[in-house]
């Protein structure tokens, strides 16, 4: 059993069946296409990036701004599969910069698919209004644009991956998704385009499951809420949610895990639990981070290892994810384990054209706040249900 899914309390894999039902044209259409994955060295990119390669693309161009990153990905790639007789890329490219421009102009590798996994995923970004505007260019203004150059270049396809965040948004991370996908239904009028919302992906870079590897390594506690339940996918699922919606999605499409026996919300601290136990550790409770940090040395030696669980009181958490929202269409019969909402090409193109004004003026004037930049989520978005509590997961250990 796959160890990250035997922490989050599942015995099998998502997915298996729909990949195995689909898998001839599957590699049919990739066999005869040439991809462009922009993002494609992060943990989510790289999982879709080994799913189009090991399906012997005819053109597969991987662009990161990590250069570490995307060097790694070579390396897993040629250790893990080997070569392909088409043509196989990556560059250390930023795709809002004019290097980037240049590279879509002039490429004579004509792109039928353009997958856009890069984003900025942490709830924590909105602490600041810097960070959060860059999360808006990320999220939103990068995608509209490397749709647009979709547009131009004749593909056939854009992909872009969204978040569970985006169903019934409380965070400024999700909410900049959900505004994502509503500018997309915009330009589905002009391209094909399908997303996925995702659930977590277990032990991705930076995550806080990742960060408990990171603990133990470094010879530090685990934090968690014990409050804030979560879905989880693997690395593998999340690169074959990807591809399906990519080749198989309809226009407008949103592919999301189906919810089943296997995929079932959990806790962090439950799962920071059967972490510690499967190194061997017992995981011993603190009443506070101090207590936490000072009795490392003392605990290991038992066998035990300290945690601080704690109640989650910081701006952006929910409770529960969810994938969907009860005014959305729901395809659940195509698929094994995959669910569909259905769009229509529904969008408020006034509400669309004010936002991207305001932003390029607060841009201009090289000055704006948070309190501006939510208002104006909230203008996009009347259901947002932001609750500002002035204090953020940076706040915490």
């Amino acid at each position: 059993m796959n160890f990250e899914l035997s922490l989050v309390g599942r015995n099998k894999k998502l997915f298996v069946e729909d990949i195995e039902v689909h898998q001839q044209e599957l590699i049919k259409k990739v066999e005869k296409s040439s991809f462009l994955v922009i993002g494609g060295a992060g943990t989510i990119g790289q999982a879709v990036t080994k799913e189009i390669f090991k399906r012997n693309p005819k053109v597969l161009h991987v662009v990161d701004i990590s250069e570490n990153n995307s060097v790694e990905l070579v390396r897993d790639i040629r250790s893990s599969f080997g070569y392909i007789k088409g043509d196989f890329q990556t560059l250390p490219l930023d795709c809002g910069s004019a290097e980037f421009d240049a590279f879509i102009k002039n490429n004579t590798a004509k792109y039928d698919y353009i997958l856009n996994l890069s984003a900025l995923k942490h709830v924590r970004s909105e602490k600041d209004p810097y960070s959060l505007m860059r999360m808006i260019q990320v999220n939103i203004f990068n995608t509209k644009k490397t749709v647009e150059q979709a547009v131009a270049i004749g593909s056939k396809k854009y992909f872009c991956v969204s978040t569970d965040k985006a169903a019934n948004p409380v965070n400024m991370m999700g909410a900049s998704k959900r505004i994502m996908e509503l500018f997309l239904m915009r330009s589905s009028l002009e391209i094909p385009i399908s997303t996925a919302r995702f659930a977590n992906v277990a032990f991705s870079d930076g995550s806080l499951l990742h960060g408990f590897m990171q603990r133990i390594n470094k010879n530090q506690p685990i934090a968690a809420p014990n409050d804030v339940k979560r879905y989880f996918i693997n690395f593998q699922e999340s690169g074959e949610l990807c591809l399906l919606s990519t080749l198989l999605g309809e226009n407008r499409d949103i592919f999301f895990p189906k919810l089943s026996e296997e995929l079932n919300l959990i806790t962090f601290s439950d799962i920071a639990v059967r972490f510690l136990e499967s190194l061997g550790y017992e995981a011993f409770p603190c009443t506070t981070e101090e207590e936490a940090r000072a009795r490392v040395g003392e605990l290991k030696s038992q066998k035990k290892w300290p945690c601080y669980f704690f109640k989650s009181d910081t701006t952006g958490e929910k409770d529960f994810e969810e994938f969907f929202t009860k005014k959305e269409t729901l395809d659940l019969s195509t698929f094994h384990d995959v669910g569909v909402i259905k769009n229509k090409a529904t969008f408020d193109n006034d509400i669309l054209n004010i936002f991207e004004e305001s932003i390029s003026k607060m841009k201009k004037r090289v000055n704006w706040t948070k309190e501006e930049l939510v208002d104006l989520f909230f203008k996009v978005l009347p259901e947002f249900e932001h609750e500002e509590k002035g204090k953020n997961l940076d706040h915490k250990m």
